[in-house]
């Protein structure tokens, strides 16, 4: 069975994925971005890895257009039984799904969508964006809050598969040695005071503002707030916690390959995300990373991996409603202020996470490549072993 895999970019995050894709079938890549999407730090670069992969050549229409005329050349003459394609790429997603048609190959859709952004642009494509979830052969999801949404849209539950939302665990599993910390704390002058931290754009659907309100609330235990990440709100963020009387230490960019180290530091780890018309975080794959290292988790009911079933409110972690810091401050006192509950519910996390892996979401895809591939051809070139992944 071969497979033609149609996305953006490789992100870190996404290179052993890929792989293990590539180990399990006979996957080729095309990459159809240049990695400068608004929410991607470029720091990061774009990723390669060991499986076959090109990147597209193209030119921006405006900044959210950008047309890549060798996925048209590319799509017309591959010889993949199943083509999958991720949800974004204005230009890409459309003339994806239009040659697969032409060539009458079976279309995989792969969404982590679980709320339909209300920007005049999304309003008004959404007929075509349902177009799409009704006629794809087979939909693979970041978890089941994106397929009970499917499912509200009308799509048939036996054709959507969840590729359980994962990334290189062992990458942020590894230990941190005693010294390590302490030079990091020395680095952030912080001595051995609790550590809130959180990782990510500084964006307004992050939810920031909330997380300063309810660490002001929680000032008597001393915290400290570290903000990894760039965006437009620093200086505003700086100036709201001086005001808040709110200490905090802003990292502007971190190596990937040694967050790891910060998440150790860290007595809890919060995601706030919000809801915003453009924007409802579709997974949030900085808490699998914070649960590696058995740091306990505080996120809010619009992160995706909460929704998702990643974070159980008072067994993998805790879930607040969003815009509440009253309910986010308690959250953070509990966890700062009782250091055995926050120890328990830390390893409950970080043993949960364990069972996150790149091979089971890889399962995922491979279920629905093999739901699409006997959809419309009848074939069952990929065996039984895949089954097992069908939600």
């Amino acid at each position: 069975m071969r497979l033609l895999f149609v996305t953006n970019i490789c992100p870190h995050y996404r290179v052993r994925t890929f792989e293990t894709l590539a180990e399990r079938a006979d996957a080729e890549f095309v990459f159809f971005s240049d990695g400068k999407e608004s929410y991607w730090d470029q720091r990061h670069g774009v990723q390669h890895g060991h499986f076959h992969h090109n990147y597209l050549s193209g030119f921006y229409v405006t900044p959210r257009l950008r047309i890549t005329p060798g996925l048209v050349s590319r799509l017309w003459t591959t010889r993949a039984d199943v083509i999958v394609k991720c949800i974004n790429g204005r230009f890409a997603l459309p003339v994806t799904y239009l040659m697969a048609r032409l060539r009458r190959k079976p279309f995989v859709l792969w969404t982590g969508i679980w709320s339909h952004p209300q920007t005049a642009f999304h309003r008004a494509t959404f007929a075509l964006t349902r177009f799409l979830y009704r006629h794809a052969d087979a939909i693979a999801v970041y978890g089941p809050h994106v397929r009970d949404y499917l499912i509200a849209l009308g799509v048939k539950p036996q054709r959507i598969f969840v590729a359980w939302h994962a990334v290189d665990n062992s990458a942020y599993a590894a230990p941190v040695k005693p010294e390590d910390m302490n030079a990091l704390r020395a680095q952030l002058r912080i001595e051995q005071r609790p550590v809130v931290l959180y990782v990510g754009r500084l964006d307004p659907a992050k939810g920031l503002d909330d997380l300063i309100q309810a660490m002001s609330r929680v000032g008597d235990l001393s915290p400290v707030l570290v903000l990894v990440g760039a965006g437009e709100l620093k200086d505003w963020l700086a100036a709201q916690c001086l005001a808040a009387g709110v200490e905090v230490r802003f990292a502007d960019y971190v190596p990937t390959d040694q967050l790891y180290r910060w998440y150790a530091l860290a007595s809890a780890f919060v995601l706030p995300s919000v809801t915003t018309p453009r924007f409802k975080e579709p997974w949030g794959l900085v808490v699998n990373e914070a649960m590696n290292q058995g740091v306990p988790v505080i996120a809010s009911d619009s992160v995706g991996a909460a929704a998702g079933g990643l974070v159980r409110n008072g067994e993998t972690g805790l879930v607040v409603p969003e815009r509440n810091p009253d309910a986010l401050a308690a959250a953070l006192r509990r966890l700062l202020s009782d250091k055995d509950y926050a120890r328990q519910l830390g390893e409950a996390g970080r043993q949960e996470i364990a069972l996150w892996t790149n091979e089971r979401m890889v399962g995922g895809f491979l279920a629905a490549v093999e739901f699409a591939d006997r959809h419309r051809h009848g074939s069952h070139a990929l065996g039984s072993e895949m089954s097992n992944e069908c939600i």
